[in-house]
């Protein structure tokens, strides 16, 4: 399409008339296609891209510098539109538990710090002790045996809701009674 023809359908488009927006999209449909199916090599992959980039030009229209070609811009969106998909995939991907063992290096414990730790465990426990059984059977289930929500409302023959709130309330007076034993400790 030579630009007298393109530069007044891509003003028409710009002023939301339909026919011209789809007529736009018709035009470089085949040019966007092909551009994102040498990227990406699926073709569904490569549709539902198309599909995106042409709602961005529709959406971006107000940004078009006409003095630069438009198939470009449009490319140039597509392009764009390509490297989002790739570090969408890449992220969905990726296995979170992949620097698990550089993570645990860089917190690893000295002697002192592991000694330290079994003496606030001990304090923890003692605490936990003195919480009422049913916040003591909750706080053990949960954060010892690390079972699920739903594995204690079964255990403990309560509804889920109820146990949500049960293991809430049993943090907030365990986190409580916490705080007021490393005041009296100090």
């Amino acid at each position: 399409m030579k630009d007298e023809q393109l530069f007044p359908l891509i003003q028409k488009a710009k002023e939301k008339d339909q026919k011209a927006q789809t007529k736009l999209i018709n035009v470089f449909w085949v040019d966007v296609f092909s551009f994102v199916m040498k990227k990406v090599h699926d073709e569904n992959d490569a549709d539902e891209i198309t599909v995106n980039v042409f709602s961005k030009v529709l959406s971006k229209l107000d940004l078009y510098d006409p003095h630069f070609q438009f198939k470009t811009w449009i490319l140039t969106i597509a392009q764009n539109t390509i490297i989002d998909f790739w570090r969408r995939k890449s992220r969905e991907n990726q296995d979170p538990t992949e620097n698990l063992d550089e993570v645990k290096n860089h917190y690893a414990k000295s002697p002192e710090e592991l000694m330290i730790s079994d003496e606030e465990q001990q304090k923890i426990i003692k605490t936990i002790e003195s919480l009422d059984v049913n916040y003591q059977d909750i706080i053990k289930l949960r954060f010892f045996e690390e079972k699920s929500i739903k594995e204690i409302a079964e255990e403990l023959g309560i509804s889920v809701a109820n146990t949500k709130v049960r293991v809430m309330r049993a943090k907030k007076v365990l986190a409580e009674l916490l705080k007021n034993n490393e005041f009296e400790d100090n």
